[in-house]
């Protein structure tokens, strides 16, 4: 691994290409930060797919691509007058300090939900009026509920045990097949919501990220059916013309690959 000099001297050269592509290349030039927004966005999925494959190589190289969005939404800062990268940097340095009196400070902590709890009631004395404030408005709602759950959970309001949440569970799905028996599609709709939203508690209990629970079997379910795919293919068969029976049979093989 490099030295601390070796690291410095290397986000320095980041820092004087960045100066040098805003002068020089008309692309770069142009960007703003609402131009980069949504590559940024699509940037940091692409991370999460690098560390949900464990393919720390490409990791490697998105966190170099989002670091370049960071240098350069603080070159944009710095153009306008309004900050610089230091400011990032030591904006984020002192609100680590502040939030971590346990470390910095004489406040003493017995585990990691007591250091979440602290966490939460800081950022209240900051001048947040809600825990939620920090929950963005356009997180996927999977994520998004995590998120809640977990902000709240950091203020007391919880379950003390995994039994609760699964039996609060059970009430949700029965409720979602009552309005499933009545038909009432709003009714129906918001159901499934609470069973959502149950499951991803149950999830936060039972220390499982729901988010990558559910990728993990979105790439199950792709490369089993690209395989099923690939085998009609290969025998000449067409899937639109193939029974279930038959596509079981190349989903069974899959399932063992």
């Amino acid at each position: 691994m490099h030295t601390r000099t070796e690291q410095l001297a290397a986000f320095d050269r980041l820092l004087t290409i960045m100066d040098e592509l805003r002068e020089q290349c008309p692309w770069d030039r142009k960007q703003t930060m609402q131009t980069l927004r949504h590559l940024t966005i699509e940037e940091t999925y692409e991370l999460g797919d690098a560390i949900l494959d464990n393919d720390l190589e490409e990791v490697k190289k998105e966190l170099g691509d989002i670091l370049l969005h960071i240098v350069f939404y603080a070159k944009i800062g710095s153009e306008t007058q309004d900050f610089d990268i230091a400011d990032v940097a030591n904006g984020i340095c002192e609100k680590l300090i502040n939030r971590h009196p346990h470390i910095y400070g004489d406040v003493k902590v017995e585990n990691e939900e007591e250091v979440k709890q602290n966490w939460e009631n800081i950022k209240l004395k900051e001048g947040k009026k809600s825990v939620l404030e920090g929950v963005p408005n356009g997180l996927p709602s999977l994520v998004k509920a995590n998120r809640i759950q977990d902000k709240v959970a950091g203020v007391g309001f919880d379950w003390e045990k995994p039994e609760q949440v699964f039996e609060k569970l059970k009430e949700e799905l029965a409720e979602l097949q009552e309005e499933v028996r009545t038909q009432d599609a709003d009714k129906m709709e918001s159901e499934f919501g609470d069973v959502l939203f149950s499951i991803v508690n149950y999830a936060r209990f039972l220390k499982i990220n729901p988010e990558n629970a559910l990728e993990r079997t979105n790439k199950k379910f792709i490369k089993r059916f690209q395989y099923l795919e690939k085998k009609a293919k290969e025998n000449g068969k067409s899937m639109k013309d193939m029974t279930l029976a038959e596509m079981d049979v190349y989903w069974e093989e899959a399932k063992k690959l």
